[in-house]
């Protein structure tokens, strides 16, 4: 048997989303379960309050984005995110948009570009959801998108998304943040 290779560390965006429950809590749920040896914690954004994008019916959101280096591949980062969800009680269900505790999204994947039936990176909404671009904008605003060649400000700039998105003044208390 051959050892498994390990790959370089590389940088990866996150987005994490909630509208059901204590959602402040299954925010920092999230980024405690995301917390491994081949996970490591680099920077949270703010936390946003947003309309939820793509039924308006649904209940609002918190809305953040995290900076994480991992030497995870990325269909393995989905299956670990996959895991988390349901571990904090996602349910999968019928329609695209739905009340979720928790949404966690690969959103940017180093420079990489993967076009696979379950997972596409750069996530495909980035562009057009603002709910993602602020957060993100605040954590990396000169990253360039592999695919348009933008920057994330410029994305945000461009963005058609008129939802509105509200940053929180209250930070989340996530333990171990600040070490």
């Amino acid at each position: 048997m051959r050892p498994k290779t390990k790959l370089a560390k590389e940088t990866v965006f996150l987005g994490l989303g909630s509208n059901l429950g204590n959602r402040e809590d299954h925010l920092v749920n999230a980024i405690d379960a995301l917390k491994s040896d081949d996970i490591h914690l680099k920077a949270f954004s703010s936390v946003f309050e947003t309309e939820a994008w793509g039924d308006e019916r649904l209940k609002p959101f918190l809305n953040m984005v995290t900076q994480i280096e991992t030497t995870l591949p990325p269909e393995e980062l989905l299956a670990r995110v996959e895991s988390i969800e349901r571990q904090l009680g996602r349910k999968s269900g019928k329609g695209k948009f739905q009340n979720r505790n928790i949404d966690i999204d690969v959103l940017l994947f180093g420079n990489h570009v993967v076009d696979l039936e379950n997972l596409r990176i750069p996530h495909k909404g980035l562009p057009d959801r603002r709910f993602v671009l602020e957060p993100l904008n605040e954590l990396a605003q000169d990253l360039i998108h592999p695919v348009s060649g933008k920057s994330i400000r410029k994305l945000l700039r461009e963005c058609p998304d008129a939802l509105k998105v509200i940053k929180r003044e209250t930070p989340l208390n996530i333990p171990g943040a600040g070490s």
